[in-house]
């Protein structure tokens, strides 16, 4: 069967709302993943029950289903560039074609229309008026989504409690960069300029991100922290702006606070006793004041190494605790092996554009990504053999995650948990950063204390402990009972470490409708918050027009930590 053949069947069958028709041009083995264009919500069905199940339960009129270029056929797999319109939308696909059936479809929803993105004729004024949205948090994700909101013409504050855009970045220890390159990095609109350094420091994303939210006109507010939100057919939040009390009533709030939680930092007995000086990673304010100091750093993942080869540079003493095993890759390895057919100058020179690469990465579902990173850290491995065993000969303890996958499904499941090396494991493994294995049992007034009985001198810890789920801030803010109704926030429940199940197949709440009408969750790295603020902000504009939505597929609450 011909792609331009399957598409009619398919076409033909849903407009006829023939369910099995419809998954019987799907192999017994299928995705169809949809993002908003036929769900109006971010969920993957999988094989045919699922897949028939979506379609009899989606009404949106597609039309239109046409090839953008020719099929490339590789290895008995043709795929194919696809667009289609619905009745309120039009939207872009991708398909894998196989002839057992469709083995992949990614359905994504571009515009709605009659209220498309229209480049306006003069610079917009300020909006002064109620906003639609508010916008907790003015880091990228923020930044990206009140950029995406502000093109479609829906009113919405982004709400950021530093003074300047780019100061969650700019406040973060002195020598933290970019560990994912360029090509994966721009935000919606305005790309990095071609001469921009691979990895960036972060004083210049700092400085970009406040670029960028005068030249977009981002509806900003500095200085404006929310201390209370409360929900009752409609928000209310409280806003300290610069010390005034501003209550505001949207009919959403998005908390755009990343893709973690607060700050997890650790109660170990006698913290309130030890002498010196205790802080999260997050807090760091980096090494210049700590030379010739005795620092013990807890953790021993990226912010860990950062902070411990920065300190070692300085002329302090670092001594690292490795409480569990890490993930490690080199950064040039990574580059060439996870990123380099997607997001380099080589996929450039192939015509793989950062919207293309996008598109592909979109188009893989979770469930059949570590069957293909299981042969790239097969790879890895094999190129990089003698550095991991200088790692274990030093006593570092890498892993390559529960099921040999390695740092992508790391991020997705857990978001935590690796180090892409930029040279801190090499002064691990010359003994420039002191390693010490096992468990913090407590404090004394000088010391750190592990669960074998030694005694680390410490004039400094650093908790590199990582972060909890976003919904703690709306425990914070709205209540546990809010919290509850929302359930975990991140990870796919894949049922491996920090990712239980049950099976969720998309980040937990996620970008996509939750159990508490009108509460979004925005975030991730640079490159997720530029490509599902698309998704995000068409949602949120096709509420503020009064088109109807039905949410296909609402997550279920998961309560697991």
């Amino acid at each position: 069967m011909t792609v331009d053949d399957w598409l009619t069947r398919f076409e033909s069958a849903l407009k006829a709302r023939d369910a099995e028709v419809v998954s019987a041009l799907f192999a017994p083995e299928s995705y169809w993943r949809d993002l908003v264009a036929f769900t109006w919500n971010i969920k993957t069905a999988e094989r045919r029950e699922e897949i028939a199940d979506l379609a009899k339960a989606c009404d949106v009129g597609p039309s239109g289903f046409r090839v953008t270029e020719p099929p490339v056929e590789h290895d008995g797999v043709t795929e194919a560039w696809l667009e289609f319109e619905t009745s309120v939308g039009r939207g872009k696909g991708h398909l894998r074609l196989t002839s057992e059936g469709a083995y992949t479809l990614l359905t994504t929803l571009e515009e709605l229309k009659g209220f498309e993105e229209r480049r306006p004729v003069h610079a917009s004024p300020e909006q002064q008026h109620e906003p639609y949205v508010v916008v907790i948090g003015g880091g990228q994700g923020g930044i990206a989504l009140g950029a995406r909101l502000r093109q479609l013409g829906v009113p919405a504050v982004v709400l950021e409690r530093n003074d300047r855009a780019g100061d969650s970045w700019r406040k973060r220890y002195q020598t933290l960069t970019l560990h994912d390159p360029v090509w994966y990095d721009h935000l919606p609109y305005v790309p990095f300029p071609r001469n921009w350094p691979i990895f960036s420091a972060k004083d210049k994303i700092a400085d970009w991100l406040e670029m960028y939210t005068r030249v977009m006109e981002i509806p900003y507010w500095t200085r404006s922290e929310v201390t209370e939100i409360s929900y009752d057919d409609g928000w209310t939040v409280a806003v300290d702006r610069d010390g005034e009390t501003v209550l505001l009533h949207p009919a959403h709030v998005v908390f755009a606070t990343g893709m973690a939680g607060k700050p997890h930092v650790p109660d170990f007995p006698g913290a309130d006793e030890f002498a010196g000086e205790q802080h999260h990673s997050s807090q760091h304010p980096g090494p210049d004041a700590y030379a010739g100091r005795k620092v013990v750093i807890v953790g021993s993942n990226n912010s860990a190494h950062d902070i411990a080869a920065a300190l070692v540079e300085h002329g302090a003493d670092v001594t690292m605790v490795q409480r569990s095993s890490t993930h490690v890759i080199k950064s040039e390895t990574l580059m060439d092996l996870g990123f380099g057919d997607l997001y380099s100058e080589r996929a450039l020179a192939a015509g793989v554009t950062t919207e293309r690469a996008d598109t592909l990465f979109a188009s893989l579902p979770y469930r059949v990504m570590p069957s293909l990173q299981l042969p790239v850290q097969d790879q890895v491995r094999e190129r990089d053999g003698e550095f991991y065993e200088r790692l274990a000969k030093a006593g570092f303890e890498v892993d390559w995650g529960d099921d040999g996958t390695g740092l992508v499904m790391k991020y997705l499941r857990r978001g935590s948990g690796y180090y892409i090396d930029v040279g801190a494991s090499e002064l691990v493994v010359n003994g420039s950063i002191k390693l010490a294995r096992g468990q913090v049992v407590r404090l004394t007034r000088d010391t750190v204390v592990l669960d074998d009985g030694r005694e680390l001198e410490a004039d400094l810890v650093v908790y590199a402990t990582g972060y909890g789920s976003m919904n703690g801030f709306v425990a914070d803010l709205a209540g546990e009972e809010m919290a509850a109704r929302v359930g975990k926030v991140w990870g796919i429940g894949s049922d491996t470490y920090r990712d239980p199940g049950p099976w969720e197949g998309e980040q937990r709440n996620m970008w996509k409708p939750t159990q508490q009408p009108g509460l979004w969750f925005h975030g991730g790295n640079l490159a997720q918050s530029r490509y599902f603020s698309l998704y995000l902000a068409l949602q949120l504009k096709a509420r503020f027009e009064g088109l109807e939505t039905p949410v296909y597929g609402l997550q279920e609450v998961h309560h697991t930590s």
